[in-house]
C-alpha cells in the first residue's frame, strides 16, 4: 500500500483529496520527519469501512469518526509494513474551497495534489498544536506575502485560529 494507492481510490470514487502535513510542507521546502502522509478529504463516505473495501488486501484500516464536537469529522488511518497514510475527513466548506485550489505536485514515486501554502498555513491554524505553530513559523520564514495572504484569508477560521494568527503574525504585522 502507498500513498498512490489511496489517491487512486480517492479519485476513482470521485471524492477531491489534497495532500497536507509534513509531505506538503517538503514541497513548499519544509524539511520536517513524519512516519506518515496525511490525505485531506470532506467527503464523509470515506467514514464507512466498507468504502475501504478495495484496498483491505493492501494493509490494516482504522476508521475513527469524531463526535459532534470534534474539529474534524473523522480520521482513517491505513498502514501497511511502516508506511501509513492518514485520510483526514474536514468538516468545514471552506476545507472544500481547499480542495478545490490544490495543484498538483510531482514527488518522487508519485504525483498529487497538494493544497495552497496559504491553505496549510490555515489547516495548521486549525489545528493549533505546538508542532503546528512551529510549521507555520517555519513556512512564513522570511516571506511577508505569505502573511498578507493569510491574514486576508483567517477570517474563514474559527475564534481560536484567528487568535492564534494574531499572536504568530504580531512579529510581521505590528
Amino acid at each position: 500500500m502507498t500513498p498512490a494507492d489511496v489517491g487512486r481510490h480517492l479519485s476513482s470514487q470521485q471524492i477531491p483529496w489534497a495532500v497536507i502535513g509534513a509531505t506538503a510542507l517538503a514541497s513548499y521546502g519544509v524539511a520536517r520527519s513524519s512516519f506518515d502522509v496525511d490525505l485531506l478529504v470532506t467527503d464523509r463516505r470515506c467514514l464507512d469501512l466498507v468504502f475501504w473495501a478495495p484496498l483491505a488486501a493492501l494493509g490494516t484500516i482504522d476508521v475513527r469518526r469524531g463526535d459532534h464536537d470534534d474539529p474534524l469529522a473523522g480520521v482513517v488511518r491505513i498502514s501497511n509494513e511502516g508506511i501509513a497514510v492518514d485520510v483526514v475527513v474536514g468538516r468545514h466548506s471552506w476545507q472544500d474551497a481547499m480542495l478545490a485550489r490544490a495543484s498538483r505536485k510531482q514527488f518522487a514515486q508519485w504525483d498529487a495534489p497538494v493544497v495552497t501554502k496559504v491553505d496549510l498555513v490555515l489547516l495548521k491554524l486549525y489545528a493549533g498544536g505546538s508542532q503546528d505553530k512551529w510549521d507555520i513559523e517555519a513556512l512564513l520564514a522570511g516571506d511577508t506575502a505569505l502573511a498578507k495572504e493569510v491574514t486576508a484569508c483567517v477570517h474563514v477560521l474559527p475564534q481560536d485560529g484567528k487568535q492564534l494568527w494574531h499572536e504568530l503574525n504580531r512579529g510581521t504585522n505590528p
